[in-house]
């Protein structure tokens, strides 16, 4: 058996916008992960285990475009040709080796935790260490990259890049990455509204603002911009309680490209109102969650009244302190 896991990611600021230039904050999420198993299978083809989402299925029964078939297929077109040295390889085009494999997840689905691109990442490890066919981190970012396109249509490639590498990041599309340097660990709750979000759709929709008026949202975008690098600013000098004005402000430009939405907002004032420094909404927006900066021994309070504002579940996560790296190679 091989077995390969990643965790999920909440952005800090800057989303939408990082489609477009300008940079982004996010961090991994431990606390939810999803862990794959592969193993030779004693029956013949593909099967595929995944209980949180009911599937149980032959990869030929799944449409090619599946989130999860869609993985293995281009895994595959990379490693047929090659023949492990055990005899595990994928063997010549059109042969699949008989598999068994086994996908459990605890990160909420269409939430702005990542779950798609966590699942690449684990299947893509698993799956190409199975076939002895190794896969640096670089490597199994650019692959995952390449999924994420399939099924979002022009992703920014901050969700594969945080899980990937499990770091903070300072990320900039199209630029070398950068590990973000934490001074000071922080608190951020995260609050799920329930409402499942996909994120393709508000890309779309805000793809379509910039289309229609380009001078009026680069300007937004711009601010954005100006949000994160102050934001980056006081997290690498341990001036992190000052985040959350930021973290306000990141919201209301976010109301403003139409991506929050009734529940989102419900959330963040209920954050807000019970001593959260700042709460925004977090990842493609229209639901999914959002995220509150508390002072950690705020968290229970105002985990407490994100529930009782109708939010479906809220937990705590640490941004851990780090040493600074200025690129990932």
């Amino acid at each position: 058996m091989t077995r390969a896991s990643a965790p999920g990611k909440i952005i800090l600021l800057g989303e939408h916008a990082v489609v477009y230039g300008r940079p982004a904050l996010a961090v991994p999420v431990t606390q939810v992960h999803v862990d794959v198993d592969v193993s030779d299978s004693a029956r013949r083809g593909v099967w595929i285990h995944a209980p949180s989402v009911d599937l149980h299925e032959e990869l030929n029964a799944l449409p090619s475009d599946h989130a999860v078939a869609s993985v293995i297929h281009n895994l595959f077109f990379l490693t047929r040709n090659l023949h492990s040295p055990s005899g595990r390889g994928a063997g010549g085009e059109g042969e699949f080796p008989d598999l068994e494999i086994n996908i459990t997840s605890s990160i909420p689905v269409a939430a702005g935790l990542g779950s798609g691109a966590a699942v690449t990442v684990a299947l893509t490890r698993a799956l190409s260490a199975h076939l002895n066919y190794g896969m640096h981190d670089e490597q199994v970012n650019a692959f995952a990259y390449e999924i994420e396109k399939l099924h979002h249509g022009t992703p920014s490639g901050i969700d594969n890049t945080v899980i990937t590498y499990a770091r903070p990041v300072y990320f900039v599309r199209n630029q070398p990455i950068e590990t973000l340097k934490v001074i000071e660990p922080f608190t951020i709750i995260i609050g799920d509204t329930g409402v499942g979000a996909p994120t393709k759709q508000s890309v779309s929709d805000v793809r379509k603002l910039w289309e229609a008026d380009k001078t009026k949202w680069e300007r937004v975008f711009d601010e954005v911009g100006e949000v994160v690098q102050a934001a980056r600013q006081k997290i690498e000098t341990g001036d992190w309680r000052l985040l959350g004005g930021l973290m306000n402000r990141n919201h209301e430009l976010l109301q403003e490209m139409t991506v929050s939405s009734p529940e989102l907002d419900t959330l963040v004032s209920a954050a807000r109102d019970a001593g959260a420094l700042g709460a925004k909404l977090s990842g493609g927006g229209r639901g999914g969650n959002m995220i509150a900066l508390v002072e950690k021994e705020n968290a229970t309070a105002v985990a407490g009244a994100l529930i009782s504002a109708g939010g479906r579940r809220a937990w705590a996560t640490e941004v851990a302190a780090t040493i600074a790296k200025p690129t990932l190679r």
